[in-house]
């Protein structure tokens, strides 16, 4: 297939609101592949190259600049094995290659799939919801429930490869797919409740949990073979040298568990996010770490992850004995209310209620787990940023913060220059700087990949904004540099905090 085919598929998906004419789009897209192009163009349209990761970055990506080619005759192989050869440079002379190979590349490419391929290259392939679109279009191309190939992709954490098995197998080589220790698989997410009563009153008898502060982490153990990933799948098991240790001594010949990493803080109490991240990013083993685990998703060759949750619960305290996370199964929301003064007393955020007869629904957002905290926050992203003035002169300050569009793109919601400290200013002003795509006056546009949470005291109705909603008190707690843009809230969240008069954050 030729890469226009993609480029155009690409641009349909985009140039439509509807998520039915997107998934239409990409589905005929797919099932006119050949087999053998099926993994690289699903990756593409989720956003990356199938390689990941290949060395070019936005500075050499745009600093290619060659007349393209006069017609289409790149082929999805051709781009693939040429990304192939960028990924596999490396070493001293490296970065002059890859440019002149990138050249080579784009001299072979019309214009339109030029740009597109710079696009790809820095993450900047914009189509509307991304994986979960194309999650969609799969099942579609391939005739089988949409369920099916979401459960695949993710207890197998790629869908690239999914979507061959789907095309090629139909439901019966996707239900082949299980877990497998040591393969990271995407984590369950929870919704969120404004109380535990009113958590409990939906959810009924539930396990109720601290909420930890800290950065996911996956544990994946095999006899004496132990992987960590975080969140995005990504493996950290060398910079977390003293939690793989924790998990070698446990008293289990294979586990996967669910759990948080946290600072050890001062004395009794858990450190800070921020500590906590600072620790995680290093490469030294990084000490002064503590994990704690609130789920098990396999024991001892046998898979939990479709047991109700009293069942991994038993299995969790069987494996994780004192590092299974503090809990209470209660339907009592005193009981509940008490359980969360006692975490937000020891310094967590607050609680997690948890149906207890509910399944581990990997990579879901699901209803059966809800998380309460006392201050209502958002994650939202940093479109652009305004240079300060006064003490502040200097740096970027005053933030534009975007809420996550269903459709594609992001929805401008507010400002805010509250809760930045002066050494958090000066981070997000070199962090901010590294992604400009554009400046009007004072205003830096960035590309929108810096994820911020924000603390608020509910929204309004706004004609100011597009989405029609505003931000009340917006005020910054921390960057999270543990989530990818696309787990920002949608605009949707946003919305449902409207209220006909002030409403301030609960707690």
């Amino acid at each position: 297939m030729l890469l226009a085919e993609v480029v155009a598929a690409s641009a349909e998906a985009a140039a439509t609101r509807s998520r039915s004419a997107k998934v239409a789009a990409i589905a005929g897209l797919l099932g006119r592949l050949d087999v053998g192009e099926v993994e690289a163009a699903v990756a593409w349209l989720c956003g990356e190259p199938r390689q990941g990761k290949i060395g070019v970055g936005w500075a050499t990506a745009w600093s290619v600049q060659v007349e393209g080619a006069p017609s289409a005759t790149l082929t999805v192989g051709d781009v693939d094995a040429a990304f192939d050869e960028l990924a596999a440079l490396c070493g001293p002379g490296s970065a002059g290659l890859r440019h002149e190979r990138l050249t080579r590349l784009l001299r072979r490419a019309t214009a339109v799939e030029g740009s597109w391929i710079q696009r790809l290259l820095v993450g900047e392939v914009r189509q509307g919801a991304l994986a979960g679109l194309v999650t969609d279009a799969v099942a579609r191309a391939a005739g089988v429930p949409l369920d099916s190939v979401r459960r695949a992709a993710m207890l197998a954490g790629d869908l690239p490869h999914v979507a061959v098995v789907g095309l090629t197998g139909g439901d019966a080589a996707l239900a082949a797919i299980g877990l497998d220790v040591g393969r990271p698989v995407q984590p369950m997410l929870a919704s969120t409740s404004t109380g535990v009563a009113e958590a409990l009153a939906e959810l009924g008898r539930s396990s109720v949990e601290w909420k930890l502060d800290g950065a996911r982490v996956q544990a994946h153990r095999l006899d004496g073979e132990v992987r960590l990933y975080t969140r995005n799948l990504n493996d950290v098991t060398d910079r977390l040298g003293a939690i793989a240790e924790v998990v070698r001594s446990l008293p289990v010949r294979a586990v996967v568990l669910d759990g948080e990493v946290v600072g050890d803080g001062d004395g009794e109490r858990p450190g800070l996010f921020q500590d906590t991240m600072s620790r995680f990013s290093r490469h030294d083993g990084a000490g002064g770490l503590d994990v704690w685990f609130f789920d098990c998703l396999h024991l001892n060759g046998e898979d939990l992850i479709d047991r109700p949750l009293s069942q991994r619960r038993a299995a969790l305290e069987r494996a994780a004995g004192r590092h299974a996370v503090p809990a209470v199964v209660t339907e009592d929301p005193e009981v509940a209310s008490a359980f969360l003064a006692d975490a937000l007393a020891s310094g967590h955020e607050g609680v997690l209620v948890k149906a207890l007869g509910s399944t581990y629904e990997a990579g879901r957002r699901g209803q059966a787990w809800r998380k309460v905290k006392p201050v209502r926050t958002l994650d939202l992203v940093v479109l652009a940023a305004e240079w300060g003035h006064g003490r502040r002169r200097g740096w970027l300050s005053n933030l534009h913060l975007g809420a996550r569009d269903p459709g594609g793109g992001w929805v401008m919601v507010g400002k805010t220059f509250k809760g930045l400290t002066d050494a958090l200013l000066a981070w997000q002003t070199d962090a901010l700087l590294a992604r400009q795509v554009d400046q009007r006056g004072i205003t830096v546009f960035v590309r929108p990949e810096l994820v911020v949470e924000v603390a608020l005291d509910g929204a309004q109705v706004s004609s100011r904004y597009p989405g029609g909603v505003a931000l009340r008190f917006a005020r910054v707690r921390r960057y999270r540099e543990d989530k990818a843009p696309e787990e920002a809230d949608l605009i949707d969240a946003v919305r449902a905090l409207l209220a006909p008069g002030p409403r301030r954050a609960p707690g």
